[in-house]
């Protein structure tokens, strides 16, 4: 595997089109319970409601979380019949099915996070360790309805 030094490296995404987006957006996430998994996130990172509307046509709810601070946002997805998709229960076996299999938050004290996480109803996946990536610690939970969320802690990284 190479490495690219990102500051010389082109960037693919400057096509010159003033359309073209270089910050991703949003992730979306299929849920059981909006009014629990909404809580859950709020209370686990901060998140608070920007968006809620109702699709009366497809029968889905959606609400839009955003962070206040960072402006980052989840999107919580519930359609009445879901069925349960990847629920791997760890990350290597996240691995062996094709398609999103956890999402990460960056955080500042990944074992004070984890601790926290486990506190709010998240299931312990794997404890704080040192990551691959020289200087980051990370650690894995799954959220109440069993869905990988990787803390990472870049503090350790040079600058």
């Amino acid at each position: 595997m190479s490495t690219v030094d990102s500051a010389t490296a082109p960037d693919p995404m400057s096509s010159g089109s003033p359309t073209m987006s270089r910050r991703l957006d949003h992730v979306g996430l299929n849920v059981a319970d909006l009014a629990a998994a909404q809580a859950w996130y709020e209370q686990a990172f901060g998140y608070v409601e920007d968006l809620a509307v109702r699709i009366d046509a497809l029968d889905l709810d959606i609400v839009m979380l955003i962070h206040p601070a960072r402006r980052d946002r989840l999107e919580l997805l519930y359609r009445p019949g879901g069925r349960p998709g990847l629920r791997a229960d760890n990350p290597p076996d996240a691995v062996l099915t094709l398609g999103f299999g956890h999402v990460a938050f960056d955080v500042q004290g990944v074992d004070e996070a984890f601790d926290r996480l486990v506190a709010l109803g998240a299931r312990p996946v794997m404890p704080p360790r040192p990551s691959p990536e020289p200087g980051v610690r990370m650690a894995f939970v799954a959220d109440p309805e069993g869905n990988l969320v990787e803390l990472l802690d870049r503090s350790g990284q040079p600058m």
